[in-house]
């Protein structure tokens, strides 16, 4: 089979060519190419020898793959991390340079030497990279501290960067010259472990708000001055389903666009040359203000570029023989659709011999995937609205679902293989009518022809 058409080779999602892949890493924009490293085993399609791999895009949908950007060393194994743009050569390796933050995973290549963060840089865009002489930059702290995310902060000029510690507990910390850190504050996602991220986003009343996010999909909103991080909301969970996870933004974006990609975590892909794939790119915005805002993910607006052909129906009433049967044999699928429930119990929508299950009585949406071997344990299903019409979204990939709700309010990441099916999508009820309006289906072309 030619690379990248395997049977359960996404084909809109990014996948490495071949071996394991997990967290996204080093997510950073310059001059027109959006940069993607990851967590990248190239021995085995199993977890270990992790090294950063690379891949570019021009336009977030088709990715090409490099060289790996980053290797194990003395100090260990390439854990996840972050870059930027040091727009002010305040590290000193130039105007412009690309700054990479990681974690020297030291205890899993030796015992005796603990995790620690580093820095690597690159004056070419990224084409090669340097590791700091000076490393490692911030000693260990506890535990299996990992995880730097870095931000720039305009107002105090410097770098802020986040750090997960142990348990639920994470710190922050500021530099001025991106090598020498001083930690200021302590903070916690209670029940949410690993991969930080802090960025700022905008209100709809126009105030700037920034986010604390964990690996889970857990974050807080709140005010940041440089030296403090002030939670203002409760703990909220963006990222919901059984799949998300370790998801990251990209820095120095263009349009002050907040670009966010995540780990599908747990699919199964028998006997692939390749193993774990990436979300689709979100776009992220905030709706509400105060202590009522929260976070909106919606698939970047790039993705159009790949719809093909198009099955438009105004309004079908699905009940008990009466199902919606989608006029396509395509696998590759971008659904809309608005649903009233009316007095029906459970909207079932098979996705290639899958059932999602939009259960209205307890108002829980269910995936029987079937397939992943790695779930998030404490990740429920996702809670749906308790509204009369609702709309959705899914982006339906070979060996992937992910689902946007009321424009991207809640949404949700799943994997699965598919069973026996006629029809790739079917919408239907077996008790009660609910009414399914503007109904568009985009058949979506694969990234890889």
């Amino acid at each position: 089979m030619r690379l990248y058409q395997e049977l359960h080779r996404p084909q809109f999602h990014f996948s490495p060519r071949e071996n394991w892949t997990n967290d996204p890493n080093g997510l950073v924009y310059q001059d027109g190419v959006w940069h993607l490293f990851f967590q990248h085993n190239p021995k085995a399609t199993t977890w270990g020898n992790t090294h950063w791999g690379h891949a570019v895009s021009d336009d977030l949908v088709h990715w090409r793959q490099l060289e790996h950007a980053l290797y194990p060393d003395e100090h260990g194994d390439m854990f996840s991390g972050s870059a930027v743009i040091d727009h002010d050569n305040t590290a000193g390796f130039g105007k412009g340079a690309l700054l990479a933050f990681y974690t020297a995973a030291g205890s899993y290549a030796d015992p005796k030497r603990p995790f620690t963060q580093c820095l690597a840089y690159s004056v070419d865009n990224g084409k090669q990279w340097t590791k700091y002489d000076g490393n490692p930059i911030v000693e260990w702290f506890e535990a299996d501290n990992r995880d730097p995310k870095v931000v720039w902060h305009a107002p105090t000029r410097r770098w802020i960067m986040a750090l997960y510690l142990a348990e639920y507990r994470y710190c922050l910390l500021h530099s001025a010259d991106a090598k020498s850190w001083t930690r200021f504050q302590d903070l916690s996602l209670e029940g949410c472990t690993e991969c930080p991220d802090f960025f700022p986003l905008t209100d709809e009343s126009g105030t700037e708000r920034w986010v604390f996010w964990g690996a889970k999909g857990t974050y807080r909103i709140g005010s940041f001055d440089g030296g403090r991080f002030t939670p203002e909301t409760a703990l909220l969970t963006s990222e919901q389903g059984t799949n998300g996870y370790a998801a990251q933004t990209w820095s120095d974006a263009p349009d002050n666009r907040r670009i966010q990609i995540s780990w599908m975590l747990g699919g199964v892909y028998p006997e692939m040359p390749f193993s774990q794939q990436l979300s689709i790119p979100v776009e992220l915005a905030l709706a509400g203000t105060g202590e009522n805002v929260t976070l909106v993910r919606w698939p970047v607006r790039e993705l159009d570029s790949l719809h093909r052909r198009t099955v438009n129906l105004d309004r079908h009433a699905v009940a008990p023989g009466s199902p919606l049967i989608a006029d396509t044999q395509a696998k590759l699928l971008d659904v809309s659709f608005s649903v009233r429930k009316q007095d029906a119990k459970t909207l079932y929508v098979a996705i290639r011999g899958q059932s999602m299950e939009f259960d209205w009585s307890s108002r829980a949406l269910r995936f029987r995937n079937g397939a992943s071997h790695r779930l998030l344990p404490d990740k429920p299903q996702v809670s749906l609205p308790d509204e009369a019409q609702l709309s959705v979204r899914l982006l339906v990939d070979k060996t992937s679902v992910e689902l946007f709700i009321n424009q991207g309010r809640i949404s949700a990441s799943y994997c699965f293989l598919p069973s026996g099916y006629v029809h790739p999508l079917v919408l239907q009820s077996y008790e009660g009518e609910q009414i399914i309006e503007d109904f568009e289906l985009r058949e979506v072309a694969s990234i890889w022809t």
